[in-house]
């Protein structure tokens, strides 16, 4: 059985997710989805949705085989203990692929990168521009509860 290990931070759900994760379902048999820890998220801003919350909405997702949360000091923890064949990263995924390979032949793991071009063409296909969209709206939205 060929092991593929997706990871992301999955704060707000939106197609992008999904279109990443059935392509990387696509490498192999069994896809395990490690899910970022708050605390570990630094290159953009901290998740919205709690982080045993996100790990709950990412294993129910159908190209999902299992979904785990990060190690909160070594993010290469679960990968040693995981031992996947494959490990995807996505279109915009912050990872230096050479520095990541490098990280993983250190460590003995001997899993293939595979960076995943393909991308899901949105409005709403990003994080940042779902919650911009709720910031430019919220006003409005808000006084129409009022009114309820």
């Amino acid at each position: 059985m060929k092991k593929v290990v997706a990871t992301g931070t999955f704060d707000i759900i939106h197609p992008g997710h999904i279109r990443f994760l059935e392509e990387a379902k696509k490498l192999g048999d069994y896809l395990i989805v490690i899910v970022a820890r708050e605390r570990n998220v630094r290159h953009k801003p901290k998740p919205i949705i709690p982080e045993e919350q996100r790990v709950r909405v990412v294993e129910a997702l159908k190209p999902v085989d299992m979904a785990i949360l990060g190690d909160e000091e070594d993010i290469f923890k679960p990968i040693e203990e995981l031992k996947p064949d494959v490990i995807a990263l996505g279109h915009d995924q912050h990872f230096n692929e050479t520095w990541l390979r490098d990280e993983l032949k250190k460590r003995g793991i001997n899993a293939e990168v595979v960076r995943i071009h393909t991308r899901e063409e949105c409005e709403l296909c990003s994080t940042a521009k779902i919650v911009k969209r709720i910031l430019k709206l919220a006003p409005e939205r808000l006084e129409q509860m009022k009114r309820l």
